[in-house]
């Protein structure tokens, strides 16, 4: 082969070296929601306290702070990440 040859096939292959091949990270699931009582029971699930969700769901905007049920079910070390208690066997 000619040594541009090499060179040009090596330029083209570093690249793919670059590339991470990890999986993507998981959702992270946060503990509490503002639920919005105007907007069709809408959830924002980005509180990691209830203290700030309370500040987010002050008396004038309509909001009340609930416990996340994805969070409930799949975060923290809950029964859908274990597996267990996930569906009765048959």
């Amino acid at each position: 082969m000619k040594p541009v040859r090499i060179a040009a096939i090596l330029l083209a292959l570093c690249p793919l070296t670059a590339i991470d091949a990890r999986p993507s990270g998981a959702e992270t699931y946060r503990p509490w929601c503002v639920v919005y009582s105007g907007r069709d029971g809408a959830y924002t699930c980005i509180f990691s306290s209830l203290e700030q969700c309370m500040m987010t769901a002050t008396p004038g905007t309509g909001g009340s702070c609930v416990q996340n049920p994805w969070y409930t079910a799949y975060g923290s070390g809950g029964a859908g990440t274990t597996g267990q208690g996930v569906r009765p066997r048959r």
